[in-house]
């Protein structure tokens, strides 16, 4: 690409997040608090060969809903609804998701659905949530996400569609490029080289590393049992998954220079930098400030701006970069006021590129490691992103975090919490 056609790109970015901002600013976030007051995940296990393999998504979604119950305090019977982020389960996995409520103890008269909004769905999840507590229609419930990439097959969630239509319009058509060659053209628009991909995706191997041997993952991962089934003949066998499998200690930038293009001819996005297949399950339990307060419930984060956008479909990892700031606008809030971001490595070439044109700082990004390192199990990554940007905050003090990923077809979405603890 030229340095013309890269800077009538860059201006055309430009005009987007400054429209979306301006669209998006207002005196803070509409309606009256709306707070976290528990925030699990499961452990995160490699889609086809790891220890969830087998584990449908019901008894991955369960653990951690009886989780936030227990944690919290709340009383399960007043629970206003159940929101669950899925993408590849038929349906969203609707009925698999109310069996898992059942698992969890919590009662029928407790409504719940599912939804997809992409790689964005755990995140959606809580901000339906959100926004029914802040309009009134309940003061507690429950967001999360769940994924079994292992019993799913993402080619064949081809949509059924109108081709021949899709053909002629170029945005449509540009909806069905695969994830990794946008990522790898996002990494050739906007000048990413290789090495700094391979470095960035070595960065986030090292961090969650350091998280593991620290102990920082504990407080928010709920050990998962695992049946054998009694496969082949033998005997049923329990086990019990406490860590996430993805990390690789040792991982190096020379290392992964080594991996071939995975998606395009001279293509820069490898295996080894981008986000692994997941299993996973996440839950956040949020409620109304009044009722937090009412039963005695620990604030770990208030919600004080989101934000969903649209981007080209064909750079559809530069999300973040136009979500962040109109997230930001309406928390009354600036880049540099942040402490912590967690934005989700779909692609280290996306990623890097929204923390360039944000200039953000490296080390406020992903402390812990992020998707290259953990995982991205679709449906749950927005859900588990908030527990461990709200854990890191408690941890360190810090006031100030972002939840944010790009989303297939061409949109961002961003969220911001803060924790009042550290105001003080």
């Amino acid at each position: 690409m030229s340095s013309t056609q890269t800077s009538q790109a860059n201006k055309r970015l430009e005009h987007l997040s400054g429209h979306l901002v301006k669209k998006t600013s207002r005196p803070g976030f509409l309606g009256g608090d709306v707070v976290v007051v528990s925030a699990l995940r499961t452990p995160l296990c490699k889609a086809k060969r790891g220890a969830f393999k087998s584990t449908t998504t019901d008894d991955l979604l369960a653990p951690v809903l009886e989780a936030v119950v227990k944690q919290s305090g709340v009383d399960a019977a007043t629970l206003g609804d159940i929101v669950v982020g899925n993408v590849l389960q038929p349906g969203s996995g609707a009925v698999g998701a109310r069996m898992a409520q059942f698992y969890a103890g919590i009662p029928y008269q407790v409504p719940l659905c599912t939804l997809n909004r992409q790689c964005s769905s755990g995140l959606q999840a809580f901000l339906q949530v959100a926004a029914s507590i802040q309009s009134g229609l309940y003061e507690a419930g429950i967001a999360g996400g769940v994924e079994s990439m292992s019993l799913t097959d993402m080619s064949t969630s081809v949509p059924d569609v109108n081709f021949e239509r899709v053909s002629e319009n170029a945005l449509s058509k540009d909806c069905t490029i695969p994830m990794g060659q946008t990522s790898d053209e996002v990494a050739t628009r906007f000048q990413v080289s290789r090495e700094d991909q391979d470095r960035f995706a070595a960065a986030s191997h090292a961090k969650a590393e350091a998280a593991v041997k620290a102990g920082k993952f504990a407080e928010e991962i709920v050990p998962v049992r695992v049946s054998s089934g009694g496969e082949d003949g033998g005997e049923d066998e329990v086990t019990v998954v406490r860590e996430d499998e993805g990390i690789r200690p040792g991982t190096t930038p020379e290392k992964l220079g080594g991996l071939r293009s995975s998606f395009s001819e001279g293509g820069s996005t490898t295996a080894g930098n981008s986000s692994q297949m997941t299993d996973g399950a996440a839950a956040v339990l949020v409620m109304s400030r009044g009722a937090a307060t009412a039963q005695g419930m620990p604030v770990m984060g208030v919600l004080r701006g989101a934000a969903v956008v649209g981007v080209p479909p064909d750079i559809m990892g530069i999300g973040p970069a136009v979500a962040i700031p109109a997230a930001l606008a309406q928390a009354r809030l600036r880049v540099e006021d942040v402490d912590v971001f967690e934005i989700n490595e779909a692609f280290a070439s996306q990623c890097l590129y929204c923390v360039r044109e944000l200039k953000i700082p490296m080390e406020k990004v992903n402390p812990n490691g992020g998707a290259i390192a953990l995982g991205h199990p679709l449906g749950a990554t927005g859900a588990r992103q908030i527990a461990t940007l709200l854990h890191e905050m408690r941890r360190t003090r810090k006031r100030w975090g972002v939840v944010s990923m790009c989303i297939g077809t061409g949109m961002g979405a961003a969220a911001v919490f803060e924790n009042e603890a550290a105001a003080n």
